[in-house]
């Protein structure tokens, strides 16, 4: 098991799009509590949510990118990029 950050990143004007499919990817990202360290939206310079940071404890990258794949969010449609990479905590308590 390693950590892996995904950093997900709305596409332009697509917040009624996050919007309309939020509930759906809540409950999928539930399903994974226990393996979902940190996961909530990023802001744009307005507060508006934009983007998703979220750090996932997963078998392999491999296993981190499934796990977005399937996310309602990504089968949406709504990200422009999504960028999954290993990630060693030093500092703090995940």
């Amino acid at each position: 098991m390693g950590l892996y950050v995904l950093v997900c990143n709305d596409k332009p004007n697509s917040l009624e799009l996050r919007l309309a499919n939020r509930e759906a990817h809540l409950a999928y990202a539930r399903g994974f509590a226990d393996r979902l360290k940190v996961a909530g939206p990023l802001l744009d310079e307005a507060g508006a949510m934009a983007g998703s940071l979220l750090i996932l404890e997963a078998d392999s990258l491999e296993d981190a990118r499934a796990f977005n794949l399937s996310d309602p969010y990504q089968t949406a449609g709504l990200f422009a990029s999504v960028q999954v990479t290993a990630f060693k905590a030093t500092i703090g308590g995940l």
